[in-house]
């Protein structure tokens, strides 16, 4: 974390900027803000040339990126605190329960708060930052193959009514993440965002910066792995029989994407 860009204060005020989260370094201070004169006759980029151009309203959330950039410790205390658990949601539909969702957590609002002067509300504020979460878990599962995944299991009170139906669901789904594992990062997280949290195809392509036919090739891809592990996988199996994952349609004929 030595890049000073991540919380700035504009140049002339000299005052340093205490951090506002525990995991923001103190050296994360001081870059003025701004973009460059543009060129070639393209309008600049970045938030404050947006928020200057007076045809325009700026918008909530451009207005909010603003005082983050600008050092305003309220204005990141409310972003962060307004799609935490939104960012929870997507690192743990993608990964599962481990004991790195917290890092990771911050990893993705320090990875935001650093691009911010590059938002310019061309997409809502949460869904340009659930793109950064999505890149996060792919690097995770990049990073971490072919190691043994570690899972956080929760302890359950004695007397507890539920306690042997969630532990078989938690069994369940750590067959299911066991299986993912084994599986490419693109098929993964393509299969995660659509099949476990319900996104529309659409919706899972743009946040992986591919094309509607590479995101339904990586899902059908998916589903056929997933199927072929639960032929040796009972557990698995039984979770699949009610047809969440099972193979509804043929597999388009091209894959690409970014990710």
């Amino acid at each position: 974390m030595s890049d000073p860009s991540l919380l700035s204060t504009p140049a002339q005020a000299k005052d340093s900027v205490e951090p506002l989260l525990a995991f923001v370094p103190d050296s994360l201070k001081g870059r003025e803000i701004g973009s460059r004169p543009s060129t070639h006759g393209e309008p600049p980029r970045g938030i404050l040339p947006a928020l200057m151009t007076a045809e325009v309203t700026p918008s909530p959330d451009l207005k909010l990126a603003e005082r983050c950039t600008l050092g305003d410790r309220a204005a990141q205390r409310e972003l962060f605190q307004r799609e935490r658990r939104h960012v929870h949601a997507t690192l743990y539909r993608i990964l599962g329960s481990n004991q790195h969702m917290d890092d990771l957590l911050q990893e993705t609002f320090i990875a935001a708060f650093r691009a911010l002067p590059t938002f310019r509300g061309e997409a809502k504020l949460s869904t340009w930052i659930d793109r950064i979460a999505v890149r996060v878990a792919f690097s995770h599962i990049r990073a971490r193959r072919g190691q043994p995944s570690l899972e956080v299991v929760p302890e359950m009170a004695a007397d507890d009514a539920d306690a042997e139906e969630r532990a078989l669901a938690r069994e369940a789904a750590r067959h299911l993440y066991a299986a993912l594992d084994k599986m490419d990062e693109k098929l993964r997280v393509a299969f995660s965002l659509h099949v476990l949290d319900g996104r529309p195809l659409l919706e899972v392509a743009a946040a992986m910066d591919a094309t509607l036919v590479a995101t339904k090739t990586r899902v059908f891809r998916a589903r056929r792995a997933l199927e072929a592990a639960a032929r040796r996988d009972p557990v698995l199996a039984g979770m699949l029989g009610d047809g969440a994952a099972k193979t509804t349609a043929r597999a388009p004929e091209e894959d690409g994407g970014a990710l």
